[in-house]
Order: C-alpha cells, then structure tokens, then sequence
C-alpha cells in the first residue's frame, strides 16, 4: 500500500541516495537551485508526473478478494532532471557521473531504503510497504526536449540528465464492498438449475406488409431461434418510458416465428408512444429463473387524421391527430410534399382516450395533391397502402391534402 505522501517519499529516497555523490543535494527548480552559493551540487527537480497505462484499471496488488469491488489505486510515472553544478565545468562533469553511477547501482529502491529516507520527514509515509517495486530507468531527453525543458525554466543550460521513476501507487480512499461469503447454493444447496433447452435468439421484427414499422393493433411476427409462447412474454422497452411494457404471445404457426399482437384500445394509445422500441423475449418457467433473449429494434408508427382534407389555395392551417398520443419532450415533424414543417402548437388532452392534437402552418399553397407524413421521434407514419388484386401498394387518400 502507499498513500498521498507517496510522490514526496519518492523524492526525499532519491535526494538521499544522491547525497553518496556528493553532501550538498537539492530539491528546487531549476531557476533557483544556484541561489544557495558554489561549490558541488545536484539539483533534483520532478517535472512531470503522469499516468501508467498498464496499470490504470488494475487492483492494488496484493487487495484483490474474490467478489469485492474497490477503486483502483492511481499509479504514477515520475519523471525527474538531474541537474549537475560545481565551480569548474569538469568537475561538474564528474558530480553528475558520480549521481548516475548511484542511480544505475539502485535501480531498483528497496524498502529499507525508502524507510530510513523518509522516517524523519515524512513518518507517515508506507511507500516502503508497496508491493510494488520502484523501479529507476534513465531517459535519455534529445536536444528538442532538453531545449524545451530550459526555455521553460527561463534560466541558462547547465548539463542534465533525465529519469523515470515508476511504478508510484497511490491507494484510493474510498471503500470497498466486501460481500458475505455464499454458504449455500441455491435452495437446500442443490446448486444452480439446467434446463436443456436452447436459449431463444431473436433475428429480427417482422411487421405486416413488409413495412419498416406498424401502427398498435397490428400483428407482429418475431423473427429467430428457440422462440415458445410458453411461459413467455414479449417484452417492448421506449427511451421515454420508465418501465417496459409487456405483452403475451402467440401460438407459433412455424419453427422461428412467433406473433405478437399489439393492442389497438384507447388505453394503448395513451400508455405506448410512437417511436423506436427495443423488443425482446423472456421466458419464466414455473421453478426456474427467468431469462431474455437479445434485443431487437421496432418501430410503432403513428397514425394520423388531417383538417382539413381539401382546402382552396391561399394560407392553410393543418391540424394533424395522432395516435398513439405523444408524450413529453417527443419531438414532431410534418412532411408536407417535400418540406418539413415545425409544429405552432401540440396539445395532448387530458382525458387519455383523446389524440394529442398538432397545428401547423402551410403558408400560401397553390393547387395540387400533396402528400402529408407525421415524424415522430425519427419515425413517420405510413404514407402507402396495399390494396387491388393482387395487392400493390399505393399512396394513402387519408394522408393526402387536396388543394383546389
């Protein structure tokens, strides 16, 4: 384990090592590490602390319990200059010789050395009980990084050499979640129970006709493998609702098929909003725990009724009524012809077997046929109809607006 003083202990286990270079080693940036007179120096100066990639998302060695779920420690890389001073370049040139040859002697801090650097200064400090290892590796800085490094001390160059210290972890303080222990496995401790039977999967969502979506009281069919109406239900889950709305299956008439008919009541077009749903299968046999298939998409689009049908030309309030009603913060579109049309007003009522009411404003129009689309949340209501033998599909009169 190591603590907040751990970046601190680091350093004073450093300075003292170097002190076997030279007595006089100091901890100041490089700006002001001179102030303090001549002779033989080392200036020891952390630049930049930064993240270990490997072991961002692991657990404290040596913490791990199976079950608990703790916060993982931050483990940090150190990067320190090591500057070298003395009244005469060449003996400079032997000082920072003397601290390299320490450091490559240490490459690794032992646990004794970090305590008997840091009991004075800092008595708190339990870096020395890291199952880790501090590990000390020269870097090797280009002229580029050396260049950027003293423009930005704003002081002169003085010979320097660059290490990396890692791994430094800092435990988290925030709790873990110990759970008890399991003295039994399942009921009378019979384990857990196996059915042998195929999970269900589902492929896809058919609707009728073939079209990318359906209005409530439509029959779906539920697309893929190991589908059953028994002991099952379909389960229809919208962004805007909070809880999923359920609905008991058909019979299969064929292997991979499986029809769900959704309700077409009042009630249902105050509880279901238009829009994009997820659909999925569980099955909830007597005795056993209930499990789901995968998740599909939907789409429950609406249905509209238009005032007025014809109009003469010249400035046309449309009022549009949609079922299933919308609910807040649905967002609605019109597509007249090939504009899209913002709404001036949506008023839902509150008597929930009436359609939410939308009014928009047309401008000028001049004569002509134009056909009228509700969007809802992405998804449009079904401008085409099948109709003639055999059946072709055709554009819907009721969604049409005549001007004449």
């Amino acid at each position: 384990m190591s603590n907040a003083l751990a970046i601190a202990a680091t350093t004073l286990t450093l300075q003292s090592l170097l002190t076997r270079a030279t007595p006089n080693v100091t901890v100041q940036p490089p700006d002001r590490a001179r102030d303090a007179g001549g002779g033989d120096q080392l200036n020891l100066f952390l630049y930049q602390a930064s993240a270990n990639g490997a072991l961002r998302n692991a657990e404290m060695p040596g913490l791990v319990r199976t079950g608990e779920v703790g916060h993982p420690p931050l483990p940090l890389v150190l990067n320190y200059l090591i500057t070298a001073y003395a009244d005469d370049e060449a003996r400079g040139h032997a000082v920072l010789g003397g601290a390299m040859g320490v450091l490559h002697d240490h490459m690794l801090l032992g646990a004794d050395e970090i305590r008997n650097a840091t009991t004075a200064l800092l008595p708190d400090s339990d870096l020395h009980d890291q199952l880790e290892r501090v590990r000390i590796t020269l870097m090797p800085l280009g002229l580029e990084e050396l260049t950027k490094l003293w423009s930005g001390f704003q002081t002169q160059f003085r010979l320097s050499v660059g290490y990396e210290v890692s791994v430094v972890l800092i435990e988290s303080t925030r709790r873990r979640r110990s759970p008890l222990p399991v003295l039994r496995r399942g009921p009378e401790d019979r384990g857990p129970e196996v059915m042998a039977a195929r999970a269900p999967a589902l492929t896809g969502v058919r609707a009728p006709g073939g079209m990318p979506g359906a209005p409530l009281g439509s029959t779906l069919t539920l697309l893929g493998s190991g589908l059953t109406h028994e002991h099952a239900v379909v389960v229809f889950r919208h962004p805007r609702l909070e809880a999923p709305i359920e609905v008991a299956p058909g019979q299969a008439a064929r292997e991979g098929e499986l029809p769900v008919t959704l309700p077409g009541d009042a009630e249902a077009g105050h509880l279901w909003p238009p829009g994009f749903y997820t659909v999925s299968l569980r099955l909830a046999p007597p005795g056993l725990p209930a499990w789901s298939s995968n998740e599909v998409p939907f789409a429950l689009v609406p249905t509209v009724t238009l005032s007025p049908a014809t109009a003469p030309p010249g400035d046309l309030t449309l009022t549009v009524l949609c079922r299933p009603r919308l609910h807040d913060e649905q967002r609605a579109l019109l597509l007249f012809g090939d504009r899209q049309v913002e709404p001036v007003s949506v008023t839902t009522p509150a008597q929930p077997d009436q359609p939410t009411s939308l009014e928009f404003h047309l401008g000028a129009l001049v004569q002509g046929e134009y056909l009228v689309r509700l969007r809802v949340d992405g998804v449009d209501s079904q401008p085409v109809v099948s109709s003639g033998t055999p059946p072709t599909l055709q554009f819907d009169p009721g969604q049409r607006v005549v001007i004449s």
